[in-house]
């Protein structure tokens, strides 16, 4: 995929994913291929060096999707934590997005059943490292 888009992406979340990744069964994996090639170009920080406006993991974000426009404020979770309505999963095609996307940048992201949805990071309503958490 070709995202022209930096992504920051903290030490802590990138160790987490890639063990839940090594986990899983190769059929499972081929869903989960964008989100491996954005983590293998994304420039990664210690979770203390993390820019404030950047998508972490347990990150509360304001975004829009553009066709229809549509906004959204959800936290992005970990998939054992996702089943609240108000939360999604990193590995949901949305959910991949956005990690490590800063406020007011867009990205082009691959449908599960073809073609390419355009996502907008709006804001960054709140932010694990922010608040100095660099453990949870």
């Amino acid at each position: 995929m070709d995202n022209p888009t930096q992504l920051i992406v903290s030490l802590r979340d990138l160790e987490r994913l890639e063990a839940l990744l090594e986990a899983m069964p190769p059929v499972a994996l081929r869903d989960q291929e964008a989100l491996m090639d954005e983590l293998d170009r994304a420039d990664i920080r210690l979770p203390q060096d993390m820019p404030p406006d950047v998508v972490t993991m347990n990150s509360t974000v304001r975004f829009a999707l553009a066709v229809p426009r549509k906004e959204f404020c959800l936290t992005l979770v970990y998939p054992e934590d996702a089943g609240g309505e108000d939360r999604i999963s990193v590995f949901a095609p949305v959910g991949s997005a956005l990690l490590g996307l800063a406020a007011g940048t867009a990205i082009e992201w691959p449908r599960p059943r073809g073609g390419l949805i355009s996502i907008e990071l709006l804001e960054v309503v709140a932010q694990p490292e922010r608040e100095g958490d660099y453990l949870r």
